[in-house]
């Protein structure tokens, strides 16, 4: 893993700090978006940034509220709450087009920012979207009818996961939120170019979710890349340079229109 400067950190009223590192160069300016319980000191974080730092690229990592080092408590937070953690730091970091990278649940986020971004900016100002395991709705198809029922009645499921120490936890307001903002159900109006990275050996998120996200998005620039013996983190050095190589193919090629600059 490539060694990283100590995180800067964006001051906000009324929400935690957010823990960020950001490079300045060519745009459009990639933005990394952790998956759940994750943060950007993360392998595929950390190389992008890497490789984005090399070649004069911007680039954007951050850890949501309540993650890695930024400040606030996991529980507290929802899925809509980070979609304004992402927001905050878009607008506070940068004034042009963006290239969104979304990692499981950061692909569902990578989703959500980018309607935003389009209906308050304009097309123009999502340059692409690259998915790892992207992983939208998965507070519907992720969780069993009895585990959903015990997510409303005690408050929380806590389960083991083979991703760290860490119980993995959701929250009823984090499960409710996430249930509000279901995507798959209906067309996606994003139009811009999108890649989508999925391991053929994903026992977390269903390669098909990735097949049902492409047929619901508007846009018809959009291609699925099945890795075969690749699980949900797609993190060997392989599946790191076929990230790095998409990201790169999409920030050179896209014709990149001029956004609005945020006041």
């Amino acid at each position: 893993m490539t060694e990283l400067s100590p995180p800067a950190y964006l001051d906000r009223t009324g929400r935690p700090r957010l823990a960020y590192r950001h490079v300045e160069g060519t745009g459009p300016t990639i933005v990394f978006l952790p998956g759940y319980m994750s943060d950007m000191e993360g392998g595929k974080a950390s190389a992008l940034f890497a490789w984005a730092a090399a070649e004069a690229r911007a680039c954007l990592l951050l850890d949501y509220a309540g993650c890695g080092a930024s400040e606030g408590l996991f529980r507290d937070q929802t899925l809509l709450d980070w979609r304004g953690d992402v927001l905050d730091l878009i607008d506070a970091k940068t004034s042009g087009p963006v290239l969104l990278v979304g990692s499981s649940m950061g692909g569902w986020l990578m989703l959500l920012v980018a309607l935003m971004l389009q209906a308050r900016d304009g097309p123009g100002r999502v340059a692409g979207l690259v998915g790892i395991a992207a992983a939208p709705d998965f507070t519907d198809w992720g969780f069993s009818p009895e585990e959903k029922a015990m997510i409303l009645a005690a408050g929380a499921l806590i389960e083991e996961t083979p991703y760290g120490d860490q119980p993995y936890v959701t929250t009823r307001a984090f499960w409710q939120s996430g249930e509000a903002n279901r995507l798959l159900g209906a067309d996606i109006a994003l139009t811009c170019p999108v890649r989508l990275l999925h391991g053929q050996e994903d026992g977390d998120v269903p390669p098909e979710i990735s097949l049902r996200l492409s047929a619901a998005l508007a846009s018809d620039d959009v291609q699925i890349t099945l890795v075969k013996g690749g699980d949900h983190r797609l993190s060997r050095q392989g599946d790191i340079a076929l990230l790095i190589d998409t990201v790169a193919h999409l920030a050179t090629s896209i014709p990149v229109a001029r956004a609005a600059t945020p006041i």
